[in-house]
C-alpha cells in the first residue's frame, strides 16, 4: 500500500538523485513503488529498493505553452525514460525543451530532485 511515509521516502530518494521502487518480498520482482500487488505473484508485501536516477528517453510530450499554473516552467517536456540497470520506466518533468531537436529519443536524462508542483525533476546528461 502506498502511504504518506512511502511518498516521503520517494521524495527523499529523488532529492538524492535516485528512484524509489518496490521489490516483492515473495518473488523478488521489482516494480515502481505505486504498485499495490506484485504483477508476477500477486504478493502484497514489498521492501524498498533504490534505483539509479538515470536512464534513456523512450518518449516525451513537449508543452510549448505552459498551462495555467505552470507559467514559471516555460516550455518543458514530460519524459518517459528507461531506468538504467532496471527493467522499469519512470516519467518526469524536464524544463527547457521547446522542440524535438532539444531532446532526441535515446538521450540520457537523470533525476535532479523532486518539486512539489512539477514532481520528479530531470535534466539532460551526457
Amino acid at each position: 500500500m502506498v502511504t504518506e511515509n512511502t511518498r516521503d521516502k520517494f521524495i527523499e530518494a529523488a532529492n538524492r538523485k535516485k528512484i524509489l521502487a518496490h521489490r516483492c518480498t515473495t518473488c523478488g520482482h521489482l516494480m515502481l513503488e505505486t504498485v499495490l500487488f506484485c504483477e508476477k505473484c500477486s504478493g502484497s508485501k514489498f521492501e524498498h529498493a533504490e534505483l539509479e536516477g538515470s536512464g534513456k528517453v523512450v518518449t516525451y510530450t513537449i508543452q510549448a505553452v505552459a498551462p495555467e499554473g505552470f507559467g514559471d516552467a516555460g516550455p518543458y517536456a514530460w519524459v518517459v525514460f528507461d531506468i538504467d540497470n532496471a527493467k522499469l520506466r519512470a516519467s518526469g518533468f524536464l524544463p527547457g525543451v521547446a522542440e524535438p531537436k532539444d531532446l532526441p529519443v535515446g538521450a540520457k536524462v537523470r533525476v535532479t530532485g523532486f518539486d512539489q508542483k512539477h514532481g520528479l525533476m530531470l535534466q539532460k546528461s551526457s
